[in-house]
């Protein structure tokens, strides 16, 4: 008779969470259909190549915004739909799994951010340093390069994981660790190297 009683309290709201989910499903692929069809992203495509982007996100460079946006708004509905139908259960476990996801949603949002900017700016400065040091005849210039590239993907990791909470003084204390290290070397190898300048 328990699970009678517990099938007969969760079968309403089972039934109307699918009902929903298939209604936010046709809703997420009109909605991407329409996206795919209307939305033209030749500009943000050709800055997306321009400002460095597209090889981040592709191999071969080649990314177009429209089926970024389109399969954005896709799995937006779909998530929605998904805890929507989650929160007519109103059980402390569905409660907790709804409130974790839309806790959690702008903090992932804003720490892949950070991350993408990270690797652009990364990417940027490795160049930079690249084409600088082999302008200046610096020894070994892919190596600076490599440097330049990890401390910058190491300070936007060290931000994601400030903003989602993950383990901020690990990855804070791994990068301090690694920054000292690297300069220490670079005082040895300077040191070593031009004593008799000095």
């Amino acid at each position: 008779s328990g699970i009678l009683a517990q099938l007969n309290s969760l079968l309403p709201p089972l039934i109307v969470a699918v009902f929903l989910f298939a209604v936010f499903l046709l809703a997420a692929v009109a909605v991407r259909w329409v996206l795919t069809k209307m939305v033209k992203g030749a500009r943000l495509d050709r800055f997306l190549k321009e400002a460095g982007l597209s090889n981040m996100l592709a191999d071969r460079g080649d990314v177009h915004t429209t089926p970024l946006v389109a399969g954005a708004a896709f799995w937006l509905i779909l998530i929605t739909g998904a805890l929507i139908g989650l929160s007519l259960f109103n059980t402390q476990l569905t409660t907790r799994m709804v409130e974790s996801v839309v806790f959690l949603f702008p903090r992932i949002v804003t720490a892949g951010l950070i991350l993408l900017a990270g690797a652009w700016l990364a990417q940027f400065l490795s160049r930079s340093m690249l084409v600088w040091a082999h302008n200046e005849s610096i020894p070994a210039p892919r190596r600076w390069a490599a440097v330049a590239k990890i401390m910058v993907m190491m300070v936007a990791v060290v931000a994601a994981s400030e903003v989602l909470g993950f383990a901020p003084h690990v990855f804070f204390a791994a990068f301090v660790i690694l920054a000292s290290g690297m300069v220490l070397a670079a005082s040895l190898a300077i040191g070593l190297g031009g004593r008799d300048a000095v």
